[in-house]
Order: structure tokens, then C-alpha cells, then sequence
């Protein structure tokens, strides 16, 4: 099938390139001209594994192209993907949708022939009603349809996700879009992946109610192992004595420094917004913002902590700065607080992340970078493990405690064993992981 999609961000160009890796005919659109230039010379404007080979693949077999131009984007388009950003708004946190409705507006007026709208960006409860709208307002020719089809795509793994869901969910009640939608996903039928046709409010507020629903099993595991520490319980063990139970399953209960990236934090804020104006506040989910917030703003402490009291003129390693691993996005990242608060403690503060420092350079002001884990352990007095990079998970910890000038390992992932770190001669601080208390 003949498909536009409008941006090419991060939602946008994996949608794109593996829409095209089934076999469809993509044409990306954006604004940016010097994106759009980038991507053509093969430089992705995100850090993701496998993208950059799989949008070349598909470019050079013609199936895939990208444009600044979106009347040549979605001309004889059967199904236009809408995929911009939707960031929250300062103030009241509702999700700022101009890009949205100015997309759709010069869709209208570039539409030759009707076209299924669909919503991939994540928008609030009766966006595709206004969409509707701007549309007839601005003259969209008569047939085109609006659709919901939220992602539900990990950073880091995306394509896999893509390629791999654990569900499709489509909202509409147009019986054409219905069908386009059933025709563009049909290779994923080979991999079984269900596709829930529902309406499409009930599509729009699906992907809110996920991502609010992994904020809070993040949330919970993280006061669960702060009650770990208290009595000398092992957060680990726990976590995985309730996640075989099938009623809750094992994903989203590793406990860390709190939840970031760009889509918990604005999408738990939109979802309390939309709420709020309908009359029906979310108070769990109100609660975990706040405990989210004032977690990775504790992280802090737990190194003064290590420290005895004090991280002046200390020398404090950071190792991890993207909000999880396999990305660059700094967005809402936990290293971002900490390395702010510890900073202005009068600590001195040097980081390595595979992927994000040019990134984190411009979020924090000053940041200084090292080239590898070891340089940055070397002469410090305590290491921080902020983000579980593969490259973070087998390092020589006895190299290690050899390099630093203190023997603090602050490890907020959990990554390493408590006895090997302390075999090697580290004072390992974990999170959530108590001290067994002797019996009575």
C-alpha cells in the first residue's frame, strides 16, 4: 500500500522504515530540511540499534523516501500516518497539540484524493474528534476518514517491538479505515499479533492508561525496595517472588532511580490533566508523579550518603546518562538531577554514556565527559552506575577499586553481586538490597 508519514522523529521513522521493510510504499515527510537532508546521506537523528541498516535497506529498494515536500509526500497516499511530536505543555502539563493540528491543516490542503488519517503520535481523549474537524473545516476531500493506532514502542528495541507486538490497537468506527488499517498490518498476522478494532477514544486514552499503568508498577517496586532496605530484605528476590505470579509478571520491577524518557513522565501528566477536566481525578496516578519526582531527586543523597555526609571537593564518577540503555534520549533522564544537585554540593562530576553525552552536554551545563568506564573511575572517589549499559555489566571491578581514589560503588541498577563488589574491596551501596537481619 501507497503510505505518508508526517515527521520523522522518533515514533515516525521506525513506523516508516518497517512499514516499508513489509513491503508497502513510504514516503516520510518533515519540515526540517536538514533532517530530512541527514537521513538521506544515511546520518539517523536518533540513536537507535538497527534503524540506521534498515532505513537503507529499504531506501535502496526504492520503497522508502523522505521529503520536506508533503503535497509529493502524500500524493496517492491510502493511509496518512500523523506521527509529531506532542510534548506537555509548561504550566498544566496537558499535551501541547499545535503540531498536531497544524500537520493536519496543510494535509487538507495537500490531500488530492481522501486518505485514512491516522494518529500515531500520542494525543488526549477527543483529538481525533478536532482532527475530524480541521479537516471538513479546511476542505479535506470528501471520503477521508480519521483513525486512532497509538505506538507501543520501546526505546532501544523498537524495531523489535514494531515487528513484534504484543498487540495492535486501532480506533475507528469507519469500516474503509478499518479495512486499510486490517490491509497495512497484515504481515504481522503471520506473527499472530492481535488487532483490537475498538473505538477511537477508547484507542486514545489505551495508551495513556498503559504507560500510566508501568508508572506505577515502577513506582511501586521502588518504595517496595526503600521497605527493603528498612528490614533486610532482598528487593531482587521479592521482586521476582510476586512477578511469577502470572497475575503480575516480571517486567517493570527493576528497581532504580525513578522513570524518565518521553513518554511516562508527559504521558502520566497528560492522562492527569485529561482527568481533571473531565471530573474524574486519578489519584494513584497523582501519587506516583510526585513519588517519581521526588525519587530521582533523592539519588543525591544516597552518594552523600556513601560519602559520610558530604560530596565537597569529592570526585564523583558517573557511568550512564540516557534514561535507559540502547538510546541517546536524555529526556527526563535521572542523571540529569543527580549530577545538577551533586554539583551544586561542590562536587566535582565526570561521566561516560555510550551514546548520549553530546546530548547531555546540552542539558547539563558543564558537564565533563570521559572516554570510557575506567577513566572515569580513575582518581574517583565514588562511581555511580545511573543507566545498565551492556558495556557497564562485566566490568573489573577489581581494576576498578585499583583506579579509585575512594571505594564507594553506587550501583542504582543493581547490576552487580553486593559480595563480589565488596570481595574487590568496594563499600557497594544497591538499591533495596537489606542486610538479612540475624533471627531472634
Amino acid at each position: 500500500m501507497r503510505i505518508a508519514m508526517i515527521g520523522t522523529g522518533y515514533v515516525g521513522l521506525v513506523s516508516g522504515a518497517c512499514f516499508a521493510d513489509f513491503g508497502h510504499d513510504v514516503t516520510c515527510v518533515d519540515k526540517d530540511a536538514g533532517k530530512i537532508d541527514a537521513i538521506n546521506r544515511g546520518v539517523m537523528p536518533i540513536w537507535e540499534p538497527g534503524l540506521e541498516a534498515l532505513v537503507k535497506a529499504n531506501a535502496d529498494r526504492g520503497r522508502l523516501a523522505f521529503t520536506t515536500d508533503i503535497k509529493d509526500g502524500v500524493k496517492d497516499a491510502e493511509a496518512v500516518f500523523i506521527a509529531v511530536g506532542t510534548p506537555a505543555r509548561r504550566g498544566d502539563g496537558h499535551a501541547d497539540l499545535s503540531f498536531v493540528f497544524a500537520a493536519v491543516r496543510e494535509l487538507a490542503k495537500a490531500l488530492q484524493g481522501p486518505a485514512v488519517i491516522v494518529t500515531k503520535s500520542t494525543v488526549p481523549v477527543g483529538t481525533g474528534d478536532e482532527i475530524a474537524r480541521i479537516l471538513a473545516e479546511e476542505g479535506a476531500p470528501e471520503g477521508t476518514s480519521v483513525a486512532s493506532n497509538p505506538e507501543f514502542l520501546r526505546e532501544g528495541a523498537a524495531i523489535a517491538d514494531f515487528k513484534h507486538p504484543d498487540r495492535i490497537v486501532v480506533g475507528t468506527d469507519d469500516d474503509h479505515a478499518r479495512e486499510v488499517l486490517r490491509e497495512i498490518y497484515r504481515p504481522l498476522f503471520l506473527n499472530k499479533a492481535p488487532i483490537l478494532f475498538t473505538g477511537r477514544r477508547t484507542a486514545e486514552l489505551t495508551k495513556y492508561a498503559a504507560n500510566a499503568f508501568l508508572a506505577v508498577k515502577i513506582s511501586f517496586i521502588n518504595e517496595i525496595a526503600d521497605l527493603c532496605e528498612a528490614v533486610g530484605a532482598d528487593v531482587q528476590e521479592v521482586a521476582r517472588g510476586i512477578g511469577l505470579d502470572n497475575r503480575i509478571g516480571p517486567k517493570f520491577l527493576h528497581p532504580g532511580p525513578g522513570y524518565g524518557g518521553s513518554c511516562f513522565p508527559k504521558d502520566t501528566l497528560a492522562l492527569l490533566q485529561t482527568a481533571n477536566e473531565a471530573g474524574v481525578p486519578q489519584r494513584i496516578v497523582n501519587t506516583v508523579v510526585k513519588v517519581n519526582d521526588d525519587r530521582k531527586a533523592s539519588m543525591a543523597g544516597r552518594v552523600t550518603s556513601a560519602l559520610g555526609g558530604s560530596v565537597k571537593g569529592k570526585r564523583i564518577g558517573v557511568l550512564g546518562l540516557a534514561f535507559k540503555p540502547n538510546t541517546d534520549d536524555m529526556r527526563d533522564a535521572a542523571s540529569i538531577p543527580l549530577i545538577q544537585s551533586l554539583t551544586e554540593d561542590g562536587a566535582d562530576v565526570i561521566a561516560f554514556d555510550p551514546a548520549a553525552m553530546d546530548n547531555a552536554k546540552g542539558m547539563i551545563d558543564g558537564l565533563a565527559c570521559a572516554n570510557d568506564a575506567y577513566a572515569v573511575a580513575n582518581g574517583a572517589d565514588a562511581l555511580v552506575i545511573v543507566t545498565e549499559w551492556d558495556e557497564f555489566r562485566a566490568l573489573d571491578l577489581d581494576k576498578l577499586a585499583a583506579t579509585m581514589r575512594g571505594k564507594a560503588l553506587i550501583d542504582l541498577r543493581n547490576v552487580y553481586d553486593p559480595e563480589e563488589a565488596e570481595k574487590a574491596g568496594l563499600d557497594y551501596r544497591g538499591i533495596g538490597r537489606g542486610r538479612a537481619r540475624p533471627a531472634a
